[in-house]
């Protein structure tokens, strides 16, 4: 028999430390989560990677202390912050993974410091390393064409599932949206007269975003000849549906995306996220700006699509490496 993937076995160790809390800090998480979830509208993948953090962080610093201690009564120190970070290295966590933890870790000290939990806030003054940046798989504009062309030619014969599978494809690649976000638009978040859909974005930030003739004519196609064939009484007003008449799933997506690429020659094997990479990188190739991209991708800070000006320069000088006689 297999092990179990590391990352479910990590959730049920997660699940149990949780349990053996002592009863006035797993109160005190519940305050968390419901803050988490009700006040910053997280999303519940989000909230349960914050969650799991602070469990492995209170039940690393809780250790032997009385049932009826809170958070206040637990070591929660600078101190602490740095033991439970040398732990996490110690156990072989990677560079990202620590500078994720520790900002996990700054979040639940602000907000339990906030909250009257404790005394003093000591996130502020813990430094983690900086994490790796790596550069993600994009495609080249060319090898989007194909990958197009591609979702199209199997859409040619009028099948639903087919037809729905080109709106999606295309319109992931024209906004750059992220793979939630498309799941989570109904009919009426798109406008055709601007051509643009309203997108509600992570912690429920809300934006509009343009999209091309060639996906709108896809999405029109897929809404006229497509979508009533999949229709059930119980259907949501979903943009797209699955093939049982529910709302299109994220996995579906990422299968569907990974299997659009894979026929186009030497394309890199990416899934919606790498489309949405695509997306930016050929933005900026194509004379758009950064405040632009940042705006139309969702971020919410300019840092983050920064990162796509170092994809584009990585590709430039690949480029040169291969085709310039003194490279």
């Amino acid at each position: 028999m297999s092990s179990p993937p590391h990352g479910r076995t990590r959730r049920v160790d997660l699940v149990r430390l949780r349990e053996k809390l002592p009863a006035g800090v797993a109160d005190v998480l519940r305050q968390y989560e419901r803050h988490l979830t009700l006040e910053r509208d997280l999303s519940p993948h989000t909230v349960r990677a914050y969650i799991g953090d602070a469990v492995a962080l209170l039940g690393h610093v809780a250790g032997n202390i009385p049932e009826n201690a809170d958070v206040g009564r637990v070591d929660l120190t600078l101190t602490a912050l740095r033991s439970w970070l040398a732990a996490q290295r110690a156990s072989g966590a990677s560079r990202t993974t620590l500078a994720r933890r520790a900002a996990a870790a700054r979040t639940f000290s602000a907000w339990a410091h906030r909250a009257g939990h404790l005394a003093a806030d000591p996130g502020p003054r813990l430094a983690a390393p900086r994490p790796h940046r790596t550069l993600p798989s994009v495609l080249r504009a060319d090898q989007a064409k194909e990958a197009m062309e591609a979702v199209s030619s199997g859409a040619s014969e009028g099948d639903p599932v087919a037809l729905r599978d080109q709106a999606v494809v295309e319109l992931l690649y024209a906004t750059g949206i992220r793979v939630a976000e498309l799941c989570g638009l109904d009919l009426d978040d798109v406008d055709y007269s601007l051509r643009v859909i309203r997108v509600l974005g992570k912690g429920g930030r809300e934006r509009s975003t343009p999209f091309g003739v060639p996906a709108e004519r896809a999405v029109r196609r897929w809404l006229d000849e497509g979508r009533n064939a999949l229709v059930a009484p119980d259907s949501p007003p979903a943009l797209f549906l699955g093939a049982r008449g529910g709302r299109l799933n994220q996995r579906a997506v990422r299968t569907l995306v990974h299997e659009v690429v894979a026929v186009v020659p030497d394309a890199p094997d990416i899934g919606p996220h790498g489309l949405r990479h695509s997306a930016a990188t050929h933005l900026l190739e194509g004379g758009a700006d950064l405040r632009t991209v940042q705006e139309l991708l969702g971020h919410a800070t300019l840092a983050t699509t920064q990162l796509y000006t170092h994809v584009t320069v990585e590709r430039l000088k690949a480029i040169h490496d291969r085709t310039h006689p003194r490279s």
